[in-house]
């Protein structure tokens, strides 16, 4: 009997296809370990991100108020011709249906509902559901109601039901872009004195627009001039552009408040140095809502524009002006070019962040500064109204993708022609 050798792998008697074999099991082995690593960070993301996500989106389409309270209504109206006061058996079914709600915040979330639809229907609705309970014959229940509110016998209030029976709905969607559905359910655009969220969502991106651009006017030399600094000075220097990171923003907000209002220290400065006689409106209004937003969003322009312009040779310029470039034209034709990667970049997201602002607006400006944002927190916190205010988000996180989808391709645009 002859003893068993062992070969090492990486000895030239090791077979090929073994030490294929093994290398290629190192190489799965490492591969699950790195995706073990990031299993912890795809479990954050996902609770913290996509099931939001999803859960506004779905939230944004839901509608089970007058589906959960009004099972039985629904169904007697099913093929009701909406012109005029449903049949007996309808007073009937939602008469039952309110005495089936467990309690009057049911019958409340449903009255608000039917209250967005029409006005009125939140008294209709809470005045019957305290008169019940109501017994009879179908027709007995309709004599009862109608004495009860007359309202019941207008087709209205009826069509509003119906329109609002199925579970999923394209409303909230449909009004956040001031459209609706008709009696019949096809979609129209909505009255003039009734469109208000196509002009807040043009404000919106008008304000994000004019504070990315005043953000890049300021970044752009400041960037330059600390890429153009020793790194010792640049990173003390750097230490002063993130101060704001460290502050809240509530915090920075208070300190506009006290420094634009009539005697606060920008007005009292300019009127020292005699460039003004009377103060300045530099408070509630859109100016006051720009200057803070821009403070507060300018580290987000300078950091990547100062990234992309490190890694610029300075020897470019010195090569173009030797070339017989006058220095303003080498650094337009020659610099400037090589930083549109942080441009972009640095435009975009301060675009991104800036049309989801509500604290700054909401405190800093008046009745016609206010953005998206804050028609989001006023249906979540005022007006209970979810679906609106998903609807709304849905349209913000629209945006922000086609934004994004816009910047990637014309950076691949860029890449391609050059």
């Amino acid at each position: 009997m002859h003893a068993a050798t062992t070969v090492p792998l990486g000895s030239a008697e090791a077979p090929p296809g073994e030490l294929r074999r093994a290398l290629a099991r190192a190489d799965a082995r490492r591969k699950w370990r790195a995706f073990a690593l990031t299993v912890p960070l795809l479990v954050f993301l996902l609770l913290t991100l996509l099931v939001p996500i999803v859960a506004l989106l779905q939230r944004a389409v839901e509608n089970p108020e007058v589906a959960n309270a009004l099972p039985r209504t629904v169904r007697a109206l099913d093929g009701w011709t909406r012109k005029e006061a449903p049949a007996p058996a309808a007073y009937a079914a939602i008469a039952a249906d309110l005495g089936q709600l467990p309690d009057s915040s049911d019958a409340g979330a449903l009255a608000r509902r039917l209250n967005t639809e029409i006005a009125g229907a939140r008294s209709l609705v809470m005045g019957t559901f305290r008169a019940l309970p109501i017994a009879g014959t179908p027709e007995e229940i309709k004599a009862r109601m109608l004495e009860i509110d007359p309202r019941w016998g207008e087709p209205p209030f009826w069509q509003a039901i119906a329109k609002n029976g199925s579970r999923w709905t394209p409303d909230y969607l449909l009004a956040s872009v001031d459209l609706r559905r008709d009696v019949a359910g096809e979609v129209e655009r909505m009255p003039a004195d009734q469109r208000a969220f196509a002009g807040i969502l043009l404000r919106t991106f008008q304000i994000s627009a004019v504070v990315t651009f005043f953000c890049l006017l300021l970044a752009y030399p400041l960037a330059w001039w600390l890429s153009t600094l020793p790194a010792r000075k640049a990173n003390v220097l750097m230490i002063l552009v993130l101060v704001p990171f460290w502050t809240s923003i509530l915090v920075r907000v208070a300190a506009w408040i006290v420094l634009l209002q009539s005697e606060g220290l920008v007005n009292r400065g300019l009127m020292g140095i005699g460039l003004i006689d009377h103060p300045l409106a530099l408070l509630f209004n859109r100016t006051g809502v720009i200057i803070a937003m821009v403070h507060i969003l300018l580290p987000f322009m300078i950091l990547p524009l100062y990234s992309v312009m490190k890694s610029v040779p300075p020897t470019y310029l010195r090569a173009a002006v030797s070339l017989g470039s006058s220095p303003l034209a080498a650094f337009f034709r020659v610099y400037v070019p090589q930083t549109y990667p942080g441009i972009g970049a640095g435009a975009l997201l301060v675009f991104i962040l800036a049309i989801g602002y509500y604290v700054t607006p909401a405190l800093l400006g008046g009745a016609d500064d206010q953005m998206l944002s804050y028609y989001i927190a006023r249906y979540t916190n005022v007006e209970i109204n979810w679906g609106m205010a998903c609807a709304l988000g849905t349209v913000l996180l629209v945006a922000t993708l086609l934004l994004y989808a816009v910047y990637r391709r014309i950076g691949k645009a860029e890449l391609s022609l050059g």
